[in-house]
C-alpha cells in the first residue's frame, strides 16, 4: 500500500510500514481500535448450526376421526389441493394422509412474502369448506421453515398417573410457558394423549332397537352440550336459569337417553359400553421404554440457538417444583451440545494456531523483543 506525501520539491511515495514507524501513537491507537471492535463483534456473532435460509412454507392440517387414509386423501386432501393450486407462486405441494388426519405442505417461491401466502392459504381453506366433509374442526395452517428443526426436546412421563393427566400438565403448564421464552417459535407436542370418552356400541343391539348409527351419534352429541337456557322475568325480579349439561366421564354418558322405543327410554349403556380413553389412541411416544409425552421446542429464524436453549433450561427447576412428584421431566435431546463442542473446537484451533505461529517466529528469530512485535500484530 502506497500513497504520496506533498512537499516543496514534489511528491514521493510513502509506504505503510514507514508511516506506522513515523507515527507510533497513531499506529497504537489504530491497533487498539481494531482489536477492541473486533473483540466486541466476535461476541455478537450469531450462533447456529446451519445458515439461516427462510423458505416460505405453510403446513395445513385437517382431522376427521375414524376416516381411513384413502378417505382422507380423496375427500379432504384432494379438495384442499385443488383449491390451493389456484394460489400464485407455489413451487411444490405435497400431502400425507393417515388414519383420521392429513397434512399438506405448500412451499412457495423465495420471492413470495410468507404473510401474503398465509392470507391466500386462509382464503383457499375458507372457499373449500363447503366441499369438505363434516370435519371435527376446520383445517388449520401454520408457517413453517424446513431448515428450522427442533433444538430441544423434553419428555414427561409418570409410572402411576395416566397419560391423559401427564398430557394436561404438558399442554397447560409447560408448553404455554416455554412458548413465551424469548426466541422460541413454537412448542410441538408429540404423543399427545388428551382425555376423551369413547363410546363402543354393539351393532346387533342397535339393530334390535331399530336405531341407526347417525341417530346414535346425534343423540350423544346433543346430550353433551352446555347451552344457555334463558331467564324468568317477574314484576319484581329476574331469575337467570343456569344448567350444566356437559359430561366429563364415562359414568355420566352411560345414563344418557339415546331414543325412545315403545314408550320407554333407551339408555346408552344398553347399546354398548363407554370407557375413559384419549382422543387419538393410535399415536404414542416412548422415552426409556416408557410411554411419555414429548415436547419439541423450535426457535425463531435468526435467533441464537444457545440463548434459546439456555432460556428454556432456566425454567426446568421451576417446572420440576410445580409438577407432582410422580411426574418425571427429562431432557431427551439438546441440539446445542454439538454446537458448543464445535465452538470450543474452533476457539481451541484459533488459540493453538496463534501459539504455533508465535513459537515458529521465536524459533527463527531467537529474539524475544522481535517476537513480541508480530505477536501483537497477530490479533489484527
Amino acid at each position: 500500500a502506497r500513497w504520496f506525501r506533498g512537499c516543496d520539491q514534489g511528491c514521493f511515495p510513502v509506504n505503510l510500514p514507514e508511516l506506522c514507524i513515523r507515527r507510533p501513537v497513531m499506529t497504537t491507537l489504530l491497533m487498539a481500535a481494531i482489536t477492541v471492535f473486533g473483540g466486541l463483534a466476535y461476541f455478537k456473532l450469531p450462533v447456529s448450526e446451519l445458515p439461516n435460509v427462510d423458505y416460505p412454507t405453510i403446513s395445513v392440517t385437517a382431522n376427521l376421526a375414524g376416516a381411513s387414509p384413502e378417505t382422507m386423501a380423496s375427500s379432504v386432501a384432494t379438495v384442499l389441493e385443488r383449491q390451493f393450486s389456484t394460489i400464485d407462486g407455489i413451487d411444490s405441494m405435497t400431502s400425507a394422509s393417515s388414519l383420521g388426519s392429513t397434512r399438506i405442505t405448500i412451499q412457495f417461491s423465495l420471492d413470495k412474502d410468507i404473510n401474503v401466502a398465509a392470507q391466500d392459504v386462509q382464503s383457499a381453506i375458507g372457499a373449500s369448506l363447503r366441499r369438505l366433509p363434516d370435519l371435527n374442526n376446520p383445517p388449520t395452517f401454520r408457517k413453517v421453515n424446513p431448515s428450522n428443526a427442533a433444538v430441544f426436546y423434553l419428555a414427561l412421563s409418570s409410572p402411576t398417573l395416566p397419560l391423559s393427566v401427564v398430557d394436561e400438565y404438558a399442554q397447560t403448564q409447560l408448553a404455554q410457558r416455554i412458548s413465551m421464552v424469548r426466541g422460541v417459535a413454537q412448542v410441538q407436542v408429540f404423543g399427545s394423549q388428551k382425555y376423551a370418552v369413547r363410546v363402543q356400541v354393539d351393532p346387533d343391539k342397535l339393530a334390535m332397537r331399530n336405531i341407526g348409527m347417525d341417530e346414535m351419534r346425534k343423540a350423544v352429541r346433543t346430550s353433551n352440550s352446555n347451552l344457555p337456557v334463558g331467564s324468568f322475568e317477574g314484576p319484581y325480579k329476574s331469575v337467570t336459569i343456569q344448567t350444566n349439561g356437559q359430561l366429563f366421564d364415562a359414568t355420566s354418558f352411560n345414563r344418557q337417553i339415546i331414543a325412545y322405543r315403545h314408550g320407554a327410554p333407551v339408555l346408552l349403556r344398553a347399546l354398548g359400553r363407554v370407557v375413559n380413553s384419549v382422543e387419538n389412541n393410535k399415536v404414542a411416544s416412548w422415552f426409556n421404554n416408557s410411554r411419555a409425552v414429548i415436547l419439541a421446542i423450535q426457535r425463531q429464524p435468526g435467533t441464537n440457538t444457545i440463548e434459546v436453549v439456555d432460556g428454556v433450561k432456566s425454567l426446568l427447576p421451576s417446572f420440576r417444583s410445580q409438577l407432582p412428584a410422580s411426574v418425571n421431566l427429562d431432557v431427551v435431546y439438546d441440539r446445542t451440545l454439538s454446537i458448543r463442542d464445535s465452538i470450543d473446537d474452533v476457539q481451541f484451533t484459533l488459540v493453538l494456531a496463534a501459539g504455533l505461529v508465535i513459537l515458529v517466529i521465536f524459533l527463527f528469530l531467537r529474539n524475544l523483543s522481535a517476537t513480541v512485535i508480530p505477536s501483537l500484530a497477530l490479533p489484527i
